[in-house]
Formats: structure tokens, sequence, C-alpha cells
């Protein structure tokens, strides 16, 4: 009788105990302990063989195994003191559960590039891979035009870095900063968030009234979707086709601003300021081409760095610049701050609230009277909600944390409990917890989080435009450019394709 083992979770298959041969067991047997498909299990007798061969990190038992493939993550082995918190994280609370076993997974870096282990550990010996050096030269360069974009919830956790309360909003002094330290453009990301909004509501409303695939599960995370492609390839359909916020404004960055401004789109380096570790990551993905197909030239990306709040503040710090004296300004007007809707996208929920609020316009053509959906706000990492637009009846989930994504998957499958919409963040608390922003004493993380959240809904409150669909350059963008959401040129442009990558948990394929 043998044993296999789960190479996800590494749960055991007895045939003794369970006195049923693995190979007699039907082809949709799943592990009963993380649901992973029969196929990614393995000998157990195979794996005890390699153990001598593939074990190169003599630690990896507690910690997570880092390489040189990673984009977004690297460790400093003289800071390592093996406290063990990374695997900690990584193993049971977020990350990529257990699967940093070099046994299982053949020398091969197992990430989603969360950087969450990055923020547990207490030395610093695992950091953020900097990027900022690269774009420091590159503003030296006199024909190169340096744009810069901001994530929403950087304007509220960024001041941390230097000694102001959490949640101040910072906004107007990061755009001086970043002109300071010779942007030719700074543009809010919020914008991008609007943009996104407009496909999603816009795809979600196609795939409920043409029976197409459901639930849909938002795509603004990259370490979720690639969570999803490691690990649930079989729901890759089910993810969004929407590009994230910020490669969805490089693309109109490198395209429709281009052309506004006469700029040469191979002159144009967009840099795009993060609390994403994973978003260094995302701008790699070979499918992220859609400005380069456009203007027809080879090589070029829609967003071309991503620099996350930590690095930027090292980054100031070595310049000797005064941040909390610097006098605030504006975004430029040609892509101009977003709506309170593009805001709330750094708040877990606040994807799902922001399509809410455009899904209702699109099926009514009226704006929704209860704006507020405070059943999805909030730092629980499961929500869920029932929504009533008209005769349509929305079951719709909101999750952040990938270890409650597994949860949520697993009640899909054992339940058949039929959503409509989810939205999954893989960082507890969504964006304004994401792996590159600022460090905390863990005891009072969720205090931190809490001043970060409450300030971004209080900016949507007091907002002008709360609604994506109200931002005017939105309408003139659809108007003198993309012609209407899931049209043939905004599908090129602002929408992706996903990759089974479940080879990367396989000892016969090698990374890629």
């Amino acid at each position: 009788m043998a044993k296999y083992r789960c190479k996800i979770c590494g749960d055991i298959y007895d045939e003794e105990i369970e006195k049923v041969k693995f190979s007699d067991l039907p082809d949709d047997w799943k592990c009963p302990k993380c649901f992973a498909p029969k196929s990614l299990f393995e000998l157990v007798e195979e794996v005890e063989e390699e153990i001598e061969e593939v074990v190169e990190d003599p630690n990896y038992s507690k910690r997570v195994y880092i390489d040189d493939t990673s984009y977004s993550i690297k460790r400093d082995e003289n800071k390592c003191i093996l406290c063990g918190n990374c695997k900690s994280v990584c193993e049971f609370k977020q990350g990529v559960y257990n699967c940093y076993d070099m046994n299982r997974t053949y020398k091969k870096m197992i990430c989603i590039d969360c950087g969450q282990c990055s923020v547990a550990c207490p030395t610093g010996a695992i950091s953020i891979k900097e990027d900022y050096n690269e774009v420091r030269k590159i503003l030296k360069e006199k024909e190169k035009i340096v744009i810069f974009q901001t994530s929403p919830s950087i304007r509220v956790s960024f001041g941390e870095l230097f000694d102001m309360e959490a949640g101040t909003l910072v906004e107007g002094k990061i755009v001086s900063l970043l002109r300071k330290l010779g942007a030719s453009y700074v543009f809010d990301t919020t914008f991008g968030a609007d943009l996104t909004i407009m496909e999603e509501a816009s795809e979600l409303i196609d795939r409920i009234k043409n029976k197409k695939t459901l639930p849909m599960f938002t795509s603004c995370c990259p370490a979720w979707v690639k969570f999803v492609e490691m690990f649930y390839p079989k729901y890759i359909n089910n993810l969004s086709t929407c590009k994230s916020p910020i490669l969805m404004e490089g693309a109109i960055i490198k395209t429709y601003v281009a052309n506004k401004l006469n700029i040469d789109p191979k002159n144009i380096v967009n840099v795009a300021i993060t609390p994403c570790t994973a978003k260094k990551a995302e701008i790699k993905r070979e499918e992220i081409n859609g400005s380069s197909k456009y203007n027809n030239i080879d090589n070029i990306k829609d967003v071309d760095y991503v620099i996350t709040v930590r690095e930027l503040a090292s980054w100031i710090k070595e310049e000797k610049i005064d941040f909390n004296n610097i006098i605030e300004s504006e975004y430029d007007s040609i892509l101009p701050k977003g709506t309170g809707a593009g805001l709330i996208f750094g708040n877990t929920g606040g994807v799902m609230e922001a399509a809410l609020r455009t899904a209702n316009y699109l099926l009514t053509n009226e704006d929704i009277k209860e704006i507020e959906f405070n059943s999805i706000r909030g730092l629980s990492g499961i929500k869920e909600a029932d929504i009533k637009i008209n005769d349509l009846n929305l079951k719709v989930a909101v999750i952040s944390g990938t270890k409650n994504a597994r949860k949520i998957l697993k009640q899909i499958e054992e339940n058949n409990i039929k959503y409509d919409f989810i939205e999954v963040m893989a960082c507890p608390g969504g964006c304004i917890a994401g792996g590159g922003q600022p460090k905390h004493d863990l005891m009072i993380l969720d205090e931190i989080k809490e001043k970060r959240i409450k300030t971004l809904y209080n900016e949507d409150l007091n907002s002008e435009i709360r609604y994506s669909y109200k931002n005017p350059v939105i309408k003139e963008i659809y108007k003198d450019f993309l012609i209407n959401p899931l049209s043939d040129i905004s599908k090129q442009l602002l929408h992706t394709t996903y990759k089974n990558k479940e080879n990367l948990l396989n000892k016969e394929k090698e990374l890629v």
C-alpha cells in the first residue's frame, strides 16, 4: 500500500488507512484539506528519495524560500534570525499556504509576490526589491518623459513614515514631492480606477445577461490573480478580464495622452507609486502590452516601473527632502483626479462598492439611492451581501486574505453556493495593508488599517463626484477614443488574459 502527498498543503492520502487505492479514486476527487485536484498528489516515496538533492537552503523548514527569480522581495542573510514569522504568515494567514517546502516545490520559489512576509519580518531581512535607483537615473536623461501615477491608498499611509498620524491625507504633498524629484507629469491612479469600474461593471452585466461564467472575480489584485493561476486554474475564466487600474492608466498614458501631448510613446517612462509589491511582478507579465500593440512599437510596456511606499520614503530621505514642509499641489489636468468611487479602491470592499454604484446606473439609468454599502465595509475577511437592482438580485462577497479566499472557494464547491460577483484582495484589509506599505507593530496594525480606511471613506463622502460614470474626462475618453466599455479598442488596451500556472508546482516543469 502506498502513500500520496498533496503538493499544495502536504496532506497525506494513505491507502492502508483509507482502504482504497489512490488510482481507484475518481478523477474529480479533491484533497480533503485544501481541495487541490487529484493530479497534484505524488508518491511520498518519490519525494523522500529526492530530499537530499533538492534542499539547498538548510533553514527551509523555518522560513520562506526566496531566490533571485523574485521581482518583489529579497533576503539579507546577515539579518535573518530564523524567527519563523515569514513562514507562519505565508503558511497559515496569507500567501501561498505551505508551498515554500522545497521538498515539494523542487527548489522553486513559489510566491504570489504579496510581500506580507516582508511586513512580518522583524529585522528587515526580507525587504522589497527596489527600483527607485533605476528611475532616479532615468530622470537625468533629457529625452525621457517620466510620468508618475499614485495609487489611492498611499495618500493615507505615506505620512506615517514622516511621523504623521496614521490616516493623515498627504495627497498634495506627494504630488509636489514627485515634481521635485523630476516628474514631467503626475497623475492619479484613481482615474484608472474609474476606468476599471466602467469596464468591470459592464463586464459583470454582460456576463449576467448573456449567461456567461459566474461568479465573476475581480482582477485588480495581481497576487490574487497569480494565486488563481497556480492553485485554482479551473477558475481562470471567472476572473474579470479587466486590467488593474495602474495598467489601464498606463495604457491610456502611452496612447491617448501621448497623442494629446504629441509625445513619442517610446520616450515615456511610466512609474506607478503603489502600496503593492505584487505590482512589480504584474508589470512584467507578457500579456501587459496593449499600448505596444496599439502603437505598433515593440518592447514598450504599459507601466515601466513600480515603486512602493517604503521605497519612495527611502528615496526622498536619501535626497534629504523635507517632506513635512512641502507645499501641496494638484495633479496634472489632462488626466485629473478620479472620483470618490476610485478613491475607495484602496479599501477592502471598495472595488465592489464602486462597481455596484456604476452597475446600478448601467441597468437603471439612475443614480443609486443608497450609495454606501456598509455591509461590505470593514476589516472582516469575508463579507457577503444580497443586492437588489430592479428585478436583478445579486449575491456578492468581499474577501481579503488568501486564507479567506480558500474558504470561499471551498464554500462554493462544497455547498454549491451561487455568487454573482466576488471581490478578492490578497492582503488582509486590501491595498491599505499592501506589502509595500509602512511597517508597524503587528499588535496595532488593525488600528492603523482602520484609520487609513476611515480617511479614504471620508474623502469619498466629501468628493464632488462619487460615481465613476460621472467623471467628465472618462466620458471624454470614451467619446473621443475608446467608443464605449467592452469595445474592440477597450478590449485591446484595457483587458488582458491569464494562464494556467499549475505547472509551477510540478516537478517536471521549470519555473517560468
